[in-house]
């Protein structure tokens, strides 16, 4: 079926000119890797190239990008509308539709020119990896590692919906001390978020985590039917896409009345790792560096114990994705790689604090996407 026929423009996605950028690199990548190419099924890579949010199903749906070659679409007859929303019909790619009792694999294996050395998205469930690989004759190797060059290097169009998503989050934060009261629980605070996140711009709620007190130690807490109090600390991470799908994620620390004298000279320190960590950032220093630098000022105040988890994630249509602001990884930095700096300190059974930006490497730094002070904001009580 011609891909014309599925024309249709949205606001959930960038001008069709971005998705024929990234699939002319997608390609060339998958030719330097030396594979036939890459077979790409829904999930956030199939969004990266092509802004289409098909679902997995039991039917096979995959985009398939030869090393040399026109991209071509497969896909179920009965799913066809699903690309509606996507680029598919103004690039002009050919969908190869197929009705059930036929079997998609061949089209697959057709497209790659019969070539055994093809890479599949990490999210291809195991339902359509083993079919494939036996109509191959091998198993696909991981596309992660040609993929993830590609989506970590953020382009001018994705940097301005990263800086959408931040503007839109700081908008939430600014109103969350007002919904800090004592004698309401963490869920009541987390509906008010929830409608606010909403409210500023995101299209839906992505997470909320409101750690009040003792809760507010655990890093991954969610919310729960725990009642604020007067000398709580509040750990307020929060995020949620924006059109067309990039996301948000940023962290702020609140004080109900003011904190004692111990909890504003800690709070100080992870006011300065944070900031070291972003200072650090600059084309052609590592990961791992940047880690190092937080880390260190923790670890020099006698604090290193309390910080349990890495700096910082990469961050785009996944929440979580490369590069991880972690020991270990080598990686350079370079320039439109956006991730956050979040340090937190965490004293089990008493409280918690972190603070978040996202930031995208520059030319000779790190910009900020967000702009919310880093003070422990006290509220009431």
């Amino acid at each position: 079926m011609p891909a014309a026929n599925l024309a249709g423009m949205s606001a959930s996605r960038f001008p069709s000119e971005v998705y024929a950028r990234r699939l002319e690199a997608a390609a060339a990548a998958a030719s330097g890797a030396g594979l036939a190419g890459l077979v790409v099924t829904p999930g956030y890579d199939l969004r990266y190239l092509l802004g289409s949010r098909a679902q997995t199903f039991e039917r096979l749906t995959a985009l398939v990008v030869p090393a040399a070659g026109t991209p071509i679409v497969v896909l179920p007859r009965l799913e066809l509308a699903s690309l509606k929303e996507s680029a598919a019909a103004d690039l002009g790619l050919t969908v190869q539709d197929w009705v059930d009792g036929e079997n998609p694999y061949d089209l697959v294996a057709d497209a790659l020119g019969g070539h055994a050395r093809a890479a599949v998205t990490d999210s291809m469930p195991a339902l359509h990896l083993l079919p494939l690989a036996q109509r191959l004759g091998a198993v696909p190797v991981l596309a992660t590692d040609v993929l993830r060059e590609l989506r970590m290097h953020k382009d001018p169009a994705e940097i301005d919906a990263l800086r959408t998503a931040g503007a839109a989050i700081d908008r939430v934060h600014a109103r969350v001390p007002e919904f800090l009261k004592p004698g309401r629980t963490e869920a009541d605070v987390a509906a008010d978020i929830a409608e606010a996140i909403v409210a500023e711009g995101h299209s839906e709620v992505a997470f909320i985590i409101v750690g009040s007190g003792p809760n507010g130690a655990d890093p991954h807490h969610e919310c729960s039917d725990r009642v604020l109090q007067d000398g709580d600390i509040v750990v307020v991470d929060i995020g949620g896409p924006v059109e067309p799908g990039y996301n948000s994620d940023c962290t702020r620390t609140y004080s109900i009345g003011e904190p004692s004298a111990q909890i504003a000279e800690q709070y100080a320190l992870l006011q300065q790792a944070q900031a070291a960590g972003v200072a650090a950032v600059r084309p052609g220093v590592t990961a791992q560096e940047v880690d190092a630098a937080a880390r260190d000022v923790l670890e020099q105040a006698g604090l290193a114990e309390y910080f349990v988890h890495r700096t910082g994630h990469g961050i785009g249509l996944s929440v979580h994705e490369e590069p991880y602001i972690v020991a270990g990884n080598d990686l350079p930095l370079a320039e439109g790689m956006a991730f956050s700096v979040e340090p937190g300190i965490y004293f089990p059974g008493h409280w918690g604090a972190r603070i978040e930006d996202i930031v995208i490497v520059t030319a000779d730094g790190a910009l900020s996407v967000n702009g919310q002070p880093h003070d422990l904001v006290v509220v009431g009580p």
